[in-house]
């Protein structure tokens, strides 16, 4: 059954949906977990094949609207939580075990929309930046942090090279005023650039990235989520995760490869006499795109990656190196922020 073309007037275009349909299989029914629930896209599709039961999550309140309307429509077999993905093993029964995971990563079309929000480069209101149950916005880091942070932050968060210039400028144009706005920030950063490179991408896209990023503890997110997610999984269970830049993909790749029976060979995180220790079948390290139609039509899904795994027979164990491996984004992330 093809989706995409059915959905083209929705407020939320979900990436991928046919492919991902495709590997979730719900003709045969079961449970499925849509992680990043949003206008509803993936969990309206899943409920429509009559024996699916599907618990959604969305740490963005702004989601209610959507959620009610598929609440009337599926009211037996559609559960919602206004909660942080990472917190998805405190909605399954202990005895309950999952057939599917989606995570569809990053930012929604619904949060982009909202100017008032502060996440499109089209805002004139403050910059927020906020996706939901947290404490801190992008204000509170443009006027808080110490120069050395906000580097970190661009140059590993939003892999730009000019970090440190525009970190300077932040620090220096706050002593005098503090921002306030998207346009201040945007405006800072265009005089930062060194040089004006013609890309395709907007020249604030990798510091917006770097904020947004921090602000919602996005990798931490992403890390746990993932531990929680293969823990709930039954035997054959799929984790779908849809990515939009490079270190969310290099996270779901890691996680995936790693703890695969095919591990192919040994690194420091995962030593030789552990080989035993997996959690994911044969792991292909196989990357689906969205078809050029698709891209097409919904110009969002150009950069969207598709990994999935498949969870193995062995007993869950927790995955401490994972962790390790990603402990300077992890702790880059737990840097205080003291709000306004």
């Amino acid at each position: 059954m093809k989706y995409v073309s059915s959905l083209k007037s929705s407020p939320h275009y979900p990436v991928m949906l046919d492919q991902i349909l495709s590997i979730c299989n719900p003709q045969k029914g079961g449970i499925f977990i849509d992680c990043t629930f949003g206008a509803g896209g993936y969990s309206n599709a899943l409920l429509s094949f009559p024996k699916t039961k599907v618990i959604a999550l969305d740490r963005d309140a702004q989601t209610e609207k959507y959620v009610n309307k598929i609440k009337k429509k599926y009211k037996k077999r559609f559960n919602f939580y206004n909660l942080k993905f990472s917190d998805l093993e405190k909605v399954v029964n202990k005895n309950t075990k999952i057939d599917c995971i989606i995570f569809d990563l990053g930012i929604s079309s619904l949060q982009i929309s909202d100017l008032d929000r502060g996440f499109s480069f089209n805002s004139k209101g403050k910059a927020d930046m906020r996706m939901g149950l947290n404490s801190i916005s992008a204000l509170d880091v443009l006027n808080n942090l110490e120069l050395k942070t906000l580097t970190d932050i661009f140059r590993l968060f939003g892999e730009e090279k000019e970090a440190f210039n525009i970190a300077s400028n932040i620090v220096k144009q706050r002593a005098n005023k503090p921002f306030s706005s998207v346009p201040e920030l945007i405006d800072i950063i265009k005089k930062s650039k060194k040089r004006n490179f013609k890309k395709k991408i907007n020249i604030s896209t990798q510091v917006f990235q770097a904020i947004r990023i921090f602000v919602n503890r996005e990798n931490s997110e992403l890390v746990d989520g993932l531990i929680a997610a293969s823990k709930v999984l039954k035997e054959n269970g799929k984790i779908i995760v849809v990515t939009f830049h490079s270190i969310e993909d290099k996270i779901a790749k890691f996680f995936f490869s790693n703890y695969s029976s095919n591990k192919s060979r040994s690194s420091r995180y995962y030593p030789d006499n552990d080989k035993k220790k997996v959690l994911f079948q044969n792991y292909k390290n196989k990357i689906i795109r969205p078809s050029s139609k698709e891209i097409k039509e919904n110009n969002r899904s150009r950069s969207a990656k598709l990994r999935f795994a498949t969870r193995s027979k062995d007993n869950y164990f927790y995955p401490e190196e994972f962790k390790n491996k990603f402990f300077q984004y992890l702790e880059l992330e737990k840097r205080n922020v003291s709000p306004l």
